[in-house]
């Protein structure tokens, strides 16, 4: 159970994130958001399973190798990550338990990060192992984690997470540009890792949109600009992105992407101009539309698998 494949729950619950948003402002049909959200719980708790049973039944040791590989390390902080995104759209459900389990996820998060923080500090890293997927833990996860606070009225506790966010969003990111700028141009496969670019600066508006909701303040104002510029670094890389062959790699943008929708619907409601609902519209179809065609590319490259065995 490879722990990339957790990027597939994680833009899938991002999809709902982007309609919970459309549903609530733009009066779109719920069924999508819970659609999204359905089906990322069912992923996320397949993969969770697997891969726990895999570790003590087979290889004890496979989350601690997980944890301090160089490529795949940041990457295991996925499990909390996902949990928090879906107990916060289940927290009206859940009753008083989604605070516990909110709090229990975050914990599970932050010891997660600050084990790779320690590793990263104890053993240093070859410079070239370094890429943007090192912020989810400690950039984009406390970010979702204050939107998991703030979804269940832990409001001062959010705004402690989302410091710590842009505390190392500031400390890593300065890192990680100087590592892509200066050091060796990352492989072909990889390159779907430079979307993850527009995480940190994406997920800080959605916390702070948590946190203040529908406010367009000064802090919002400034990450939107950063938001802003990022996407647009990210239109230059699309020529890159189109070549690369079909894999399960392209999961790594569906998260970006959903937030984009997210953050779309989100940001021209606030500005409130005319004509902004066909602009979230717009924002949203785009995003849902890359999602699911990545979706149904990965759906058709599993029933060649399976004919392919079959035909064996």
């Amino acid at each position: 159970m490879p722990i990339a494949l957790f990027s597939i729950p994680l833009g899938l619950a991002g999809l709902g994130g982007a309609w919970q948003a459309a549903a609530q402002l733009l009066g779109a049909p719920g069924l999508a958001a819970d659609l999204a959200y359905a089906a990322a719980t069912v992923v996320w708790l397949c993969f969770s399973v697997i891969y726990c049973v895999s570790a003590l039944r087979h290889d004890l040791g496979r989350f601690h190798l997980d944890l301090r590989h160089p490529l795949f390390g940041p990457l295991t902080a996925y499990i909390p990550v996902i949990a928090i995104l879906l107990i916060a759209h289940y927290a009206p459900d859940l009753g008083a338990a989604a605070r516990w389990l909110t709090f229990a996820a975050v914990a599970a998060l932050a010891i997660n990060a600050a084990a790779l923080v320690a590793h990263w500090l104890n053993a240093p890293l070859d410079a070239d192992a370094l890429h943007p997927g090192y912020f989810l833990p400690v950039v984009a996860g406390p970010f979702i984690a204050g939107i998991g606070l703030a979804a269940v009225a832990e409001m001062s506790v959010a705004v402690a997470v989302f410091g710590i966010g842009i505390y190392f969003w500031l400390l890593l990111g300065a890192v990680i540009t100087g590592r892509l700028f200066f050091g060796s141009a990352l492989p072909q496969p990889f390159k779907p890792v430079l979307s993850i670019l527009l995480s940190p600066p994406a997920t800080a508006s959605l916390a702070w949109f948590a946190i203040k909701p529908g406010q367009l303040d000064q802090v919002q104002a400034a990450i939107g600009g950063i938001t802003l510029f990022t996407l647009l670094i990210q239109l230059f890389f699309l020529p890159d992105y189109l070549r690369l062959p079909f894999s399960s790699q392209h999961w790594v943008f569906t998260f970006p992407l959903a937030v984009l929708g997210n953050l779309g619907v989100r940001w021209t409601a606030a500005l409130d101009f005319t004509g902004w609902r066909p602009v979230a519209w717009t924002i949203l179809a785009f995003s849902t539309a890359a999602i699911l065609a990545i979706l149904g590319g990965t759906l058709r490259d599993l029933v060649r698998k399976l004919t392919a065995g079959r035909s064996a």
